[in-house]
């Protein structure tokens, strides 16, 4: 409701600007408008401007016939310094269950729990309104958002999560560009746009799943609720699921601006696979890990990212099963966990070609698979590696790939967003 004022206020006033600037008939552009300098997001990464060899090593032979060398060029963004931690996916999680508690009593309490726009008529929720414990005690629509009695363990009262459903728009603007070519303006705007619904909560039983004939109970049962673990990676995540949190981290942030009539942002997003190995680099053309040597320890013998060094002997990295974020020396642009901990969902789809059929330009290759589309059709690319995987897995170079709808114990993801404008920090 806020923004379209917004947007009124603002035709109102250029149209009153045009007209009284006193321009004397020249070309001067709308005068008045502020300057906007992009914000960067809390807990990201600014990444230049440039241009960098992509693709595997000229030592690694086999994997060149599958990912050959090429010279791109990436546009600037900001990218999570970190992985997405248990805790900040946390944020999401209560933020959805909230919304969900705030719509069914504001279905009972609309004077409290919405917003009523009085133009239209459309009702929003009111973050604001304190949730009332009058409201929710023995609520018959709350109690529905619980396990009911034959699936609750121990006489504990817990959320099922099953129903921790996110729905939010998405414009498909792909669709849009290659039917504006042909439609022209005749083509209705709705037409791209759809609404997806997500379940949102982790797997947790992932870590019993992966490994046959392998004890991990204890970290089915406290991996991602528990303290201990909050500034760990959130696994068990989908790739869809990683795309909701993305829209909600959006709308969430845009949100605050828009309350403090500031300009909105672009988008959060999963990056490109080559986006994510642009950044990886760190700025070191051609190199074979993040931190930029061949090699997968330092001088004083010390592993520089945590996956699998031997066989059988997880712990030689320091780290049995993923490890806290930041543990091991951050790449040239302050990135931490490039190389291994948690392998990292893309926004790209997976094809053995990929490489040379790409642009130089921003190189990307997207395609969102129904769910009724063949199995090869979901495959989205995955880098970096993990604290399961061998060596060759934590390269820059190495690309393989999960399928959208799966979700395990060693998969995660970070958000970028795209730079509006051109930085001074960029390469002149």
């Amino acid at each position: 409701m806020k923004s379209i004022r917004l947007i009124l206020l603002f035709l109102v006033a250029g149209s009153i600007v045009a007209c009284s600037t006193g321009d004397k008939g020249e070309l001067t552009g709308v005068q008045g408008r502020p300057q906007w300098f992009h914000p960067q997001p809390y807990g990201t990464i600014y990444i230049p401007t440039g241009s960098i060899h992509i693709g595997a090593n000229e030592q690694d032979v086999p994997m060149a016939q599958v990912s050959p060398n090429k010279q791109v060029s990436i546009v600037a963004f900001y990218m999570d310094e970190t992985e997405i931690t248990n805790n900040e996916y946390r944020q999401f999680v209560q933020n959805v269950l909230d919304s969900m508690v705030r719509e069914r009593l504001g279905e009972q309490n609309p004077e409290t729990y919405w917003i009523t726009d009085d133009e239209t008529g459309e009702h929003f929720l009111n973050y604001e309104a304190k949730i009332l414990p009058e409201d929710v005690a023995g609520n018959e629509a709350i109690k529905e958002l619980y396990y009911n009695q034959e699936e609750t363990y121990y006489r504990m009262k817990q959320i099922d999560v099953r129903k921790l459903i996110y729905k939010y728009e998405n414009i498909d603007l792909r669709s849009a560009s290659r039917l504006h070519r042909k439609n022209g303006y005749a083509t209705n705007r709705g037409k791209y746009k759809t609404v997806e619904e997500e379940k949102i909560y982790p797997d947790t039983l992932v870590f019993m799943r992966d490994f046959t004939y392998s004890y991990n109970e204890p970290m089915t049962q406290v991996y991602f609720w528990h303290p201990k673990y909050d500034d760990y990676p959130v696994v068990g995540v989908n790739w869809n699921q990683a795309k909701a949190f993305c829209r909600w981290r959006t709308i969430y942030l845009n949100s605050f601006y828009n309350d403090m009539e500031e300009s909105t942002v672009t988008d959060f997003r999963l990056p490109t696979e080559y986006e994510w190995e642009y950044a990886a680099r760190g700025g070191r053309d051609l190199n074979m890990y993040p931190w930029g040597g061949p090699y997968v320890k330092n001088a004083k013998g010390c592993s520089l990212a945590n996956f699998k060094p031997m066989r059988g002997d997880y712990m030689q990295d320091g780290g049995l099963y993923p490890v806290k974020v930041s543990s091991y020396f951050p790449n040239d642009f302050g990135l931490y966990d490039m190389a291994g901990n948690v392998a990292e969902w893309t926004i790209s789809a997976y094809a053995e070609s990929g490489n040379m059929f790409s642009h130089d330009l921003n190189p990307d290759y997207q395609y969102d698979a129904k769910a009724d589309e063949p199995e090869t059709l979901k495959r989205k690319v995955i880098r970096g590696g993990s604290w399961k995987d061998i060596a060759h897995f934590i390269n820059c170079g190495t690309r393989t790939y999960e399928y959208q709808d799966s979700a395990n114990s060693y998969t995660g993801f970070r958000c970028v967003m795209s730079y509006v404008g051109r930085s001074n920090r960029d390469k002149n």
